[in-house]
């Protein structure tokens, strides 16, 4: 219910505190849902809060993306509607907006009064949002597992291998457009946390080959994947990437140990 949200965060410091404990009793409650209806039973949890949930990954993330394992009985419409009216029943004021027309499909979950109410801005109309992504064709190659946790509540999901997961995240940053700092600092927590980490190169090759990437084309291969990577690092902006992830850390002097001059240490294995 909400009044116990409103007590968790009163219980912390700082407004970056605040907000990233709220996103994430929020995610933790929307899968909940998922699970209840049975979505989770035929989906696969991936991506940054994934990571989080399962591996303590010391970053917050404002994502809940999936991939579809199977079919469900639930549209996508269903289950916005689903998770509006379960979120309503705890007493939050939200309205959704949504995306049903793509390959991913997403929503916005916008609560209305929930910065005010828990006294994290002093404006009534400042919206706070979660966003939920489905990707209904996911690329072919990954491994899954089934996980138990406790996060604010029981929760069961399929989630990806690790070696599939790290390919999810190496296929981000040789893909973007764009410099996402969430993902470099990522990549960095995974190479120091297993230094022996492969990723699953038959599901990295697939996915790149469904975003058009030139690399595919080339002779990527469990040998020379962290040269790819290397490359990636050196030629990004560091001042985009700290701008995008430092309000996401659970402590900001990560940043500066995961720093562009380690990573790319990591990848050359000379830490």
């Amino acid at each position: 219910m909400k009044e116990y949200i409103l007590e968790l965060i009163a219980s912390k410091e700082g407004f970056n505190a605040k907000l990233n404990l709220m996103r994430e009793y929020l995610q933790a409650y929307t899968l909940r849902i998922l699970f209840e209806i049975k979505f989770l039973q035929k989906s696969v949890f991936l991506g940054g809060t994934a990571l989080r949930f399962l591996y303590d990954l010391p970053r917050f993330s404002e994502d809940l993306d999936f991939s579809i394992l199977e079919k469900s009985d639930y549209t996508f419409i269903d289950i916005i509607k689903k998770i509006k009216k379960e979120l309503i029943l705890a007493g939050y004021d939200i309205s959704i907006t949504y995306n049903d027309k793509k390959t991913v499909q997403y929503a916005m979950i916008k609560f209305k009064t929930l910065m005010y109410e828990a006294k994290i801005s002093p404006h009534k109309e400042k919206i706070f949002s979660i966003k939920l992504e489905i990707d209904t064709n996911p690329p072919q190659g990954a491994n899954t597992n089934t996980h138990i946790i406790n996060k604010y509540f029981l929760l069961s999901f399929f989630g990806y291998d690790l070696s599939s997961l790290f390919a999810g995240k190496l296929h981000a940053i040789l893909s973007r457009k764009y410099t996402k700092g969430r993902d470099f600092f990522d990549l960095g927590w995974y190479l120091t946390k297993w230094k022996d980490i492969t990723p699953n190169i038959p599901f990295l090759k697939n996915a790149l080959a469904q975003t058009g990437s030139l690399l595919t084309k080339k002779d990527l291969s469990e040998d020379n994947w962290r040269d790819y990577l290397y490359a990636a690092v050196e030629k990004a902006d560091w001042s985009a990437v700290k701008n995008d992830v430092e309000n996401f850390l659970a402590s900001p002097a990560d940043l500066e140990i995961l720093s562009k001059p380690n990573i790319l240490k990591l990848l050359s294995r000379n830490l």
